[in-house]
């Protein structure tokens, strides 16, 4: 099935592990478990990250719509 809207993909990204970077540099990675129209979110078992390196582990974190700029599914 092809996917036509942002929320489509995101739908199929439930449940797998994304990368979540934000307006500040900073990332997150975890497991997306859920979000809501304005694209807030929230990882499980997420991992701050900041140039490449994990700078601690953080569980799981809700995150604002507002505050990112990629989300890229798929990451490991």
């Amino acid at each position: 099935m092809e996917e036509s809207r942002p929320l489509d993909a995101l739908n199929a990204a439930r449940n797998k592990t994304v990368m979540v970077e934000l307006k500040n540099g900073t990332s997150y990675v975890g497991k997306l478990r859920a979000f809501d129209i304005h694209i807030n979110i929230v990882l499980e078992d997420a991992e701050e990250r900041q140039n490449g390196e994990v700078k601690r582990k953080i569980g799981t974190v809700f995150v604002r719509g507002d505050t990112i700029t990629i989300i890229s599914p798929g990451v490991n």
